[in-house]
């Protein structure tokens, strides 16, 4: 045997003894009566049929690991992995979900240690017949309260893991970047945004440009703050609030934002013109967190009795109320009260509608009107034709809060502090025709192990149908640019 036949069966028997240290699972696999531990939980969920591939990582203790996703339709799509994580292919995952809307989605887990291969429970997940809306935008920030560095805007596709920036605020001179609201739920690309600091304004994005407007008047005592766009496109709601944070020497908690005083203003996008929404007793409540119905008749919001001398801010509620909205007058009725969580010990924020009008979803939590610092912060959906309220089975132990329908009123994109009690994430919901919520599921990334890295909240989520178009560099410009005042016209 020459030195040539020699390396080429050493080559052979080395690669015999690879395939026969990992393989594929055989007859002499033994099955476990228990489900793998997979990293995140992507299991007994309902998962949209045009998600991005939802990767993992298998957990338990083993050498070679091997993961099968199969339906009733379609071929079974096999991955093996050496150190647990699971990359599932793009164009397989996306066929395998489309040819199976409405089916089961499942997956066999097989780990492989010493003693040889090992079946676990197969898991099983439901693929929903409505898509989820392809963008989400969101603003990501370190989870402090100390500094505006490193604030940015990202969009986000669902269907990939492709991400950019729509505004950064290192290009703005670093100042602090919020409020950022889209023009009909998403289905345009027109959005505003509202910038504090050196260059502090409202910015309005339509048609490839940007307008920066100053929508705080001399007779507007406070800042507006909190928009939602009229259904028609045409205003815009905004609360005008006093806001202060007290800082705390507890371990648990760190530091409260309170409201001494709010109202409801209304801004006329085409006229340039912002006025108080005259709702009556408005002088004895502070009034905040708009929003409307989808048919723009009616104008929820969040209200709480005007504060006393020597108030204590644990003391303060809100409750649900909304009061009907005249589109030609623009005026508003009488306030009725819709939910009374004053009386509960509760205190109510973020009032968020489903596209057909028929639920509300709301942020509930022990006082005050910014829960994010709150743990005990959960979810309630209301039903509007029956007036009944229900904690939601997406809810955990941590802070879940600031949340956004998709626009077939099927998902409920939410921000929750789960994972670690401190970082934001955003998780997603299927909510079916009765109202009900599944299993939530964490936004898919393409590295499973990105969550335990990333140090970054999600904040203020908004699903969209459309992809913005722009360039983050453009503000600048209109940032250092004419400022269009807004008129102030009263009541």
């Amino acid at each position: 045997m020459n030195l040539a036949q020699i390396h080429i069966s050493i080559s052979f028997f080395v690669l015999l003894f690879l395939w026969s240290c990992s393989g594929s699972p055989g007859k002499d696999t033994v099955e476990k009566d228990e489900y793998p531990s997979i990293n995140p939980d992507y299991s007994g969920i309902v998962i949209p049929f045009n998600i991005a591939p939802m990767n993992f990582r298998i957990e338990n203790e083993g050498s070679v690991f091997v993961a099968r996703f199969q339906a009733e339709n379609g071929k079974m799509t096999e991955v093996q992995s050496r150190n647990g994580d699971i990359a599932i292919p793009a164009r397989k995952w996306k066929d395998l979900l489309e040819q199976n809307k409405g089916a089961e989605l499942k997956i066999e887990i097989f780990v492989r240690d010493d003693e040889g291969w090992t079946k676990y429970r197969t898991i099983s997940n439901l693929i929903a017949n409505e898509a989820v809306d392809p963008f989400i935008t969101y603003r990501l920030l370190y989870p402090g309260y100390e500094s505006w560095k490193e604030i940015h805007i990202k969009q986000r596709s669902l269907e990939s893991f492709r991400e950019k920036s729509i505004i950064e605020n290192s290009l703005v001179e670093e100042n602090c970047l919020n409020c950022h609201s889209y023009n009909n739920t998403g289905h345009t690309e027109s959005f505003m945004i509202h910038m504090r600091g050196s260059l502090g304004a409202t910015y309005f994005y339509n048609d490839g440009n940007f307008i920066k407007v100053n929508l705080k008047t001399n007779e507007l005592k406070n800042g507006a703050v909190y928009p939602r766009w009229h259904p028609s496109g045409k205003f815009i709601a905004f609360s005008s609030n006093k806001i202060v944070q007290q800082f705390h020497s507890a371990l648990d908690k760190k530091v409260e934002v309170s409201d001494l005083e709010s109202s409801l203003v209304l801004y006329d996008i085409e006229k340039n013109e912002i006025m108080d929404l005259n709702i009556p007793d408005k002088e004895k409540h502070m009034d905040t967190y708009p929003e409307w119905s989808p048919d723009g008749n009616f104008l929820y919001f969040c209200r709480a009795a005007a504060l006393e001398e020597g108030f204590s801010y644990d003391s303060i509620y809100y409750d649900l109320y909304r009061v009907p909205f005249d589109q030609a007058t623009r005026k508003t009725g009488a306030p009725e009260l819709i939910y009374n969580a004053s009386a509960m010990g509760k205190s109510v924020s973020f009032p968020r509608i489903s596209p057909d009008g028929y639920n509300i979803v709301i942020t509930l939590h022990n006082y005050g009107c910014f829960p994010i610092w709150h743990s005990e912060a959960d979810l309630v959906s209301i039903d509007l034709r029956t007036m009944k309220a229900s904690n939601m089975a997406l809810n955990s132990s941590a802070t879940d809060s600031y949340h956004s329908w998709s626009s077939n009123g099927r998902w409920l994109a939410f921000s929750s502090k789960r994972t670690d009690g401190l970082t934001a994430r955003l998780f997603f919901s299927y909510i079916d025709s009765e109202g009900n919520a599944s299993k939530p599921f964490i936004m898919p990334q393409k590295d499973p192990g990105f969550y335990d890295r990333f140090l970054k909240s999600y904040n203020v989520p908004e699903l969209s149908t459309l992809e913005v178009d722009v360039n983050p560099g453009k503000i600048l410009k209109s940032a250092r640019g004419e400022t269009l005042q807004a008129v102030w016209t009263g009541n």
